[in-house]
């Protein structure tokens, strides 16, 4: 797989805009983008159109949204507030990364707990985004299971939700097949799934299912991606990355010793995004990583401090335009980019 030339990402992003909100009664009603709204105006000293250009909004509703901030005082409970720290880290992770949209939930000590908080934050991103007519691709894990507790969209016309990676012979929590028909029946969508394990035997059984079983189809389907949405995993010592119950932990300290910190839809990365000479990335069953980086927006969600380096690979290999994820990452990213 090759690794994407960091000039054609950054070009490909200069020409990418923040996914806009659906219009909808409610929009004033929405507590995080009020309160998002007010902290961009009141806290970061923005006008009411370069927070509508920050949050997609029309100027109106973010006239809505601030007087609707006013009438129920969260301007000065929020700012004033942890939550509004919060906030301030997603506007310095969005200046320091050059994302489009940070999304940062409070910190969380356990890694179940963490990964619902942002699972959380991300099913009402999701809500608010999906468009008619969008292709939308999605990986699985425990962040993504958690978003379906709050994905609650409106019924959508023409929308295709497409599997970006295969699944595993005994799922729990984090069944891939349930996430994407789950995500799918709820928007009315047609669904595509990747049938197939996530890790081979072989780099030859992958090579033939890819090119003699028809799962080049969900690249060429992949390329025309309007939001891929995928979590990212850690390597090392008691790794919760979706490949802990399919490598064995030789695999595990191998691939850590190689350089590898993360763990994106079970290819293994470098610091710097690189595929880590291992035979494990070449069974890998997923849409190439090539095809994921020309997705029209990106979104990563995942949390945890240690989760940080794995956060921080993925975007330099394949970008970012939303991210969300908790203090305790967004304050190791902001850390590491100030070196």
């Amino acid at each position: 797989m090759a690794d994407i030339d960091p000039l054609i990402r950054r070009e490909a992003a200069e020409r990418m805009a923040r996914l806009k909100r659906t219009p909808s009664s409610g929009t004033a009603d929405d507590g995080s983008l009020r309160l998002r709204a007010a902290w961009l105006y009141y806290g970061h000293k923005l006008t009411q159109k370069e927070v509508g250009d920050r949050l997609g909004l029309s100027r109106n509703t973010v006239m809505r949204l601030l007087d609707e901030a006013v009438k129920r005082s969260d301007v000065q409970i929020w700012i004033g507030g942890a939550d509004g720290g919060c906030l301030d880290l997603a506007v310095r992770l969005e200046q320091a990364l050059g994302l489009d949209e940070a999304i940062v939930v409070p910190r969380a000590d356990a890694v179940d707990a963490a990964a619902r908080s942002v699972g959380l934050a991300l099913g009402t991103f999701l809500s608010g985004i999906v468009a008619n007519d969008m292709t939308i691709g999605v990986g699985w894990g425990r962040t993504l299971s958690a978003s379906l507790a709050s994905f609650r969209p409106p019924h959508r016309q023409n929308v295709r939700v497409i599997s970006l990676l295969g699944g595993v012979m005994q799922a729990r929590m984090e069944n891939p097949v349930d996430y994407s028909w789950q995500i799918a029946s709820r928007l009315g969508a047609e669904c595509f799934l990747y049938p197939a394990p996530l890790l081979v035997d072989s780099a030859e059984t992958r090579r033939v299912l890819r090119e003699r079983c028809g799962l080049d189809r969900l690249d060429r389907l992949a390329a025309a991606l309007d939001v891929a949405v995928f979590s990212v995993g850690e390597l090392g010592p008691g790794t919760t990355s979706l490949s802990r119950p399919l490598i064995s932990r030789e695999e595990h300290e191998a691939l850590a010793a190689a350089g590898g910190v993360c763990d994106l839809m079970c290819n293994m990365l470098d610091a710097d995004g690189r595929s880590v000479e291992h035979p494990v990335n070449q069974r890998v069953m997923s849409v190439d990583l090539s095809v994921l980086a020309q997705a029209s927006h990106v979104v990563i969600a995942a949390g945890g401090e240690r989760r940080a380096p794995a956060i921080r690979a993925a975007i330099r290999r394949v970008g970012c335009h939303t991210l969300v994820t908790d203090e305790g990452a967004a304050q190791k990213l902001l850390a590491e980019a100030g070196k």
